[in-house]
């Protein structure tokens, strides 16, 4: 973005005073005006400050980023593990009801990772929601209703309190898995499921097909829509079932012989493939792969 200077005008103006107000800092009587002078150049190097930022007092890629990360609060946006991972006030706000809650995530480091994830799978099988790991409106609102219980009280955890590491981290390490897409329309869940193991285990050795860096040794598992099967290889149907379901079927799949690889069939349905059913499927299938490679 080009930089926002002291003395410039106009709407982005009046977005970062708003921004400012809802963190609390003044404006004087002026209040949102769309001018860039006087309290709100003030309350930027405030801001900067605060933050550990450079105090120019100038709106740049930065103090923007700051701004919009200091913004967020729960409900904004849809929230789940991925490379790079989500960060901002929302997800510190989660983290600290989860924490509050029994639920730990470690420290409230603002960053959507690995054992926060863990922790929101957590409190979804304790309150009855599927246990995907997105924190997404079913899960907010039920958070949101706990609100009496977590907000005020302490959300530090004792040192040494997250019992493991998360999602299979172990497992994952170990995989060696080639992803494939039959068509475009599933590369989007072919990208989730590499992106969800990364974010998951940095380093692991999942990779899409084409990737370079794809072991030459790995399982190649396709994922393809319902109907579009070659003859001669494995086929898994992905349904509505639990990832635990779908890791026995992917047991007996390897156990009639995979060596060409297997294929994973999905829904024939656009609400598939749409981000958050998306990111669902991902975790379903990621999931169910370490299980029955485990």
């Amino acid at each position: 973005m080009r930089p926002i200077l002291p003395g410039s005008r106009g709407p982005a103006v009046e977005d970062i005073q708003r921004r400012l107000l809802r963190l609390g800092y003044p404006l004087g009587p002026t209040g949102v005006d769309g001018v860039f002078l006087g309290m709100t150049t003030d309350a930027v190097r405030s801001f900067q400050t605060t933050l550990g930022l450079s105090e120019d007092g100038v709106v740049g890629d930065e103090t923007w980023a700051a701004l919009v990360d200091e913004t967020f609060t729960i409900g904004d946006r849809t929230l789940y593990l991925r490379l790079p991972h989500f960060h901002g006030k929302d997800v510190s706000l989660a983290q600290e009801a989860l924490n509050a809650l029994g639920f730990v995530c470690g420290d409230l480091d603002a960053i959507f990772g690995a054992h926060t994830e863990r922790a929101v799978r957590e409190f979804q099988r304790n309150s009855g929601i599927p246990a995907d790991g997105i924190l997404g409106a079913a899960t907010i609102g039920a958070l949101k209703a706990l609100r009496h219980v977590w907000e005020g009280k302490d959300s530090k955890v004792p040192t040494g309190a997250l019992s493991g590491p998360a999602r299979s981290t172990e497992v994952l390490s170990r995989l060696r898995l080639r992803i494939g897409s039959s068509e475009p329309a599933t590369t989007v869940i072919a990208d989730r499921v590499v992106n969800l193991a990364q974010a998951s285990a940095p380093g692991c050795s999942i990779r899409r097909e084409d990737d370079r860096d794809a072991p030459v040794d790995g399982l190649l598992v396709t994922i393809a829509m319902h109907g579009t099967q070659p003859p001669g290889l494995p086929i898994v149907s992905l349904g509505l079932d639990s990832s635990a379901a779908l890791a026995k079927r992917l047991v007996t799949a390897l156990e009639v012989g995979a060596s060409a690889g297997l294929r994973v069939e999905l829904p024939a349905s656009d609400a598939a493939y749409e981000p958050e059913s998306a990111q669902r499927i991902a975790v379903r299938l990621l999931d169910g792969l370490c299980t029955a490679l485990a």
